[in-house]
């Protein structure tokens, strides 16, 4: 009989509802929803098909235990009481990867872990009857979170964070990371039947995202995760099972109409290796053009793009003339819909039109806006 486990999926503040319907979408049933995560409830097949396809979580936790904690001793006791020899082997490396506490009477990151992995030596010591752990065998990294006092344990079955889906080689200054990208995309009501052009492309993480969502293809085919090795926890047989249900589900054949745009040629080139890695490269349409050049003779578009701000366009007059020109083609395309992530907080005002929605979303630490401009409806396709 296959274990039942609570499941972490960590994203990014203000994404829940689209990762909440990712995880629905793969058959699973939804714990909670929560700032910054959705925990659902899964065997050992979950944490190998939730690796592999979720497109906007940043790793998968096993959440191996909560409780209240409001001194490091309450800390020590409850995790040295975890039956930790059912996560992890005799010769398993294990130890605290990150610690975060918030509004909490433990504060310290480097004491939690410290007082954590003393703790779990101790109930290991108990368990397999030895003194001494060579830590020699296979990683098994453990999460602490802190919020208000309560303690989740979560051990870490993905590794390096999901957003590194192994194509994303070269990159130009402050991209947007692929969960995030993937997130907006999802967001909006684009399908891979309406054309969907990124004037500001960078190096290629939309545009990439995009036609990997309308092929099908899963983010995580072609990277490795620390819970493969997890022999004592999930039978390796489930990973290929995984990817081989990936790749069956996956079209390559898929018609698209995705472009990315930027005015800088060498950028352009990195965008250009990055599609080829990921496999998307004749999906996607790049193009070396300035944002005051757009046009299109299409209709019922989407622009769905990550425009300057901060320590991209430092100067404040060049800001606000760049967001007056995407509101010049806001004006002129009242067909297209328009979805821009910017931290630059007078968007709104340069663009000089009422977003339909505005979302808070934070890119890291740094609070950004989700602009969404809803274009003409196209008319309904006779029977």
């Amino acid at each position: 009989m296959k274990k039942t486990y609570r499941l972490i999926a960590p994203c990014h503040f203000g994404m829940e509802a689209v990762l909440k319907r990712e995880i629905l979408d793969l058959g699973y049933e939804i714990d909670s929803v929560e700032n910054g995560k959705v925990c659902f409830i899964g065997d050992d097949e979950a944490i190998c098909r939730a690796n592999i396809n979720l497109r906007t979580t940043e790793r998968i936790l096993i959440k191996v235990a909560e409780f209240d904690a409001y001194t490091f001793d309450d800390l020590f006791e409850a995790v040295k009481a975890i039956d930790w020899d059912e996560y992890i082997p005799k010769n398993g490396k294990f130890w605290v990867t990150k610690a975060t506490s918030v509004s909490s009477k433990l504060f310290s990151p480097t004491d939690i872990q410290k007082i954590v992995k003393k703790a779990m030596v101790e109930s290991l010591k108990g368990k397999y009857g030895i003194s001494w752990f060579d830590e020699d065998g296979d990683d098994y990294p453990v999460r602490i979170s802190i919020i208000k006092d309560r303690v989740t344990v979560g051990l870490d079955t993905t590794g390096v964070s999901l957003h590194k889906r192994g194509y994303r080689k070269f990159t130009a200054p402050a991209p947007v990371t692929e969960t995030l990208a993937a997130a907006i995309i999802l967001l909006s009501p684009w399908n891979k039947d309406r054309i969907l052009v990124d004037p500001f492309c960078g190096s290629g993480t939309i545009p990439i995202e995009a036609a990997m969502i309308a092929m099908n293809m899963a983010p995580g085919m072609n990277r490795e995760f620390t819970a493969e090795k997890w022999s004592n926890i999930i039978d390796k047989k489930l990973w290929y099972d995984a990817v081989n249900e990936a790749l069956d589900e996956m079209n390559e054949d898929v018609e698209l109409n995705i472009q990315g745009y930027d005015i800088d040629s060498e950028v352009l080139k990195m965008a250009r290796a990055n599609a080829e890695l990921a496999g998307v490269a004749d999906k996607i349409h790049f193009q070396q053009r300035d944002v005051i050049n757009f046009s299109n003779p299409k209709k019922y578009g989407f622009v769905i793009s990550n425009p300057p701000y901060g320590e991209r366009l430092s100067d404040a007059s060049q800001m606000e003339m760049l967001y007056r020109s995407i509101g010049q083609i806001v004006g002129e395309n009242p067909t297209w819909s328009f979805f821009l992530l910017s931290g630059f907080e007078r968007a709104e005002n340069c663009i000089g039109k009422k977003a339909t929605k505005n979302r808070k979303i934070y890119n890291g630490m740094m609070k950004t806006y989700l602009y969404q401009y809803m274009g003409e409806r196209p008319p309904k396709k006779k029977r």
